[in-house]
């Protein structure tokens, strides 16, 4: 049995993969999931249904999956921050977060480091979500 909320096997794989500095991509339902991600990259389909799953719950599980250094998130192309950035933020309060136009989203996506994507049915406008994978200090 897991002492984790997270008990999907193929997510938890992944991550028992990527390593410090590796991303996560979690990204919303209309992410081009085929074109702007690598092809390395484990692919997790969660986009049952519209708004199942969203990204925000994703997050609340992977936060207390595994270590967050940093995370960057999708803009309009004007920069604006938006209400659903402020959402992460709220869920990951202490974490470093960089806001990324759209396009230059899509090419920091896929990079080779990007090891994991996780679709959701989140419909929100430029809700995706880059997470690099921090590491345990001191062993803890």
């Amino acid at each position: 049995m897991l002492f984790t909320k997270c008990i999907h096997p193929q997510i938890l794989g992944a991550l028992g993969k990527l390593g410090h500095g590796s991303w996560i991509l979690i990204s919303d339902g209309g992410y081009p999931h085929i074109t702007h991600t690598p092809q390395t990259a484990e692919k997790v389909y969660l986009n049952l249904a519209q708004g199942i799953l969203s990204v925000s719950q994703i997050l609340e599980t992977l936060k207390e999956t595994v270590p967050i250094e940093e995370a960057s998130v999708m803009t309009p192309p004007d920069g604006a921050h938006l209400p659903v950035h402020e959402d992460f933020r709220r869920i990951i309060p202490d974490v470093k977060f960089n806001f990324i136009p759209q396009f230059d989203f899509y090419k920091t996506a896929k990079a080779d480091n990007v090891g994991l994507v996780i679709a959701s049915g989140d419909m929100r406008n430029y809700a995706n979500l880059l997470l690099k994978v921090g590491y345990i200090p001191n062993g803890q």
